[in-house]
């Protein structure tokens, strides 16, 4: 198990703070063509990209050393029973101008396909924000992705999220698929409340 801070484990998962000796994983994750086939570019990251930007970021999201694992951000996932590493999920609040609402991401290595891990994560992350000890004060949950992205699609919907709208950006260099627009999935805490048989509480202040 890695010493770096930890947001919360599953049965399967930890996740945890990003370090810088995550590099590599990240360089190799971000270059597989196939993970990167309905984000972005379409395309596979090149390695001075994913160091100069891609791992600061994540570092400047994961809290500082000797705190605990922030809130909200992107976190490192290992699988709990090797530690190894197999991708990433993030809860990040989308704009100012619309508080309480935060977007769930998440980017796995092929190996860790079709094994559950996004749906125990996505699932993990919901619960986390809306009920967690150090909960963020979210009351809404969104994610987005291409509508060609049956996958994901179905990874959001075990998650407990439900299909908004589907809508069209301008692209300066479209992928395939690209003409079907991407998809919006929400969940509110009201909603998520509701289902899991809890009583609705009152709006909580988001903390970043």
């Amino acid at each position: 198990m890695s010493p770096s801070p930890v947001l919360l484990r599953t049965e399967r998962l930890t996740l945890r703070r990003f370090t810088a000796a995550d590099a590599e994983s990240l360089v190799a994750l971000h270059a597989d063509p196939e993970v990167m086939h309905f984000l972005d570019t379409g395309r596979p990251a090149d390695r001075e990209t994913v160091l100069t930007r891609t791992l600061p970021e994540f570092l400047s999201w994961s809290g500082r050393p000797g705190e605990p694992a922030a809130a909200l951000g992107v976190w490192a996932a290992e699988a709990a029973a090797t530690s190894e590493f197999i991708g990433w999920f993030e809860l990040r609040p989308t704009t100012p101008d619309r508080p309480g609402e935060a977007e769930l991401g998440y980017r796995l290595s092929r190996a860790a396909w079709g094994r559950g891990y996004a749906t125990e994560g996505a699932r993990a992350l919901v619960t986390h924000a809306f009920t967690g000890p150090d909960a963020p004060g979210v009351r809404r949950i969104m994610a987005t992705t291409m509508t060609v992205n049956h996958r994901s699609r179905r990874v959001m919907e075990k998650a407990g999220l439900r299909y908004v709208r589907t809508f069209f950006e301008e692209w300066p260099d479209p992928i395939d698929g690209a003409e079907h627009g991407d998809v919006e999935y929400a969940l509110s805490y009201d909603e998520w409340a509701t289902a899991a048989g809890q009583e609705a509480g009152p709006a909580r202040t988001v903390k970043s």
